[in-house]
């Protein structure tokens, strides 16, 4: 299965840069605990890509509403400035 995904760099509120990753994705059952699995093992398979990622987030719909699940800053940056442009893919 491949899953879209943004890699993308921001500069930082404290200065530098902030890489990071949005993905396609949900956990089948929604809850808290399957996103958050979810969320590190594709983070784990981007940076075994060679992306650097510093944050990481999914983008699901749910009630007809983009909804983010991940590191706070990152959901807070992407509620703010909507979905990114698709980048890459993964196949897992």
């Amino acid at each position: 299965m491949q899953i879209n995904f943004a890699h993308l760099r921001q500069p930082a509120v404290s200065g530098g840069w902030v890489n990071f990753a949005v993905f396609d994705a949900r956990s089948s059952s929604g809850t808290t605990s399957a996103n958050g699995e979810l969320l590190a093992q594709l983070t784990a398979k981007a940076r075994a890509n060679n992306l650097r990622v510093d944050q990481a987030a999914l983008a699901y719909s749910s009630g007809g509403r983009t909804q983010f699940f991940g590191s706070r800053h990152l959901v807070d940056f992407l509620s703010r400035s909507g979905l990114p442009r698709w980048t890459h893919t993964l196949n897992v």
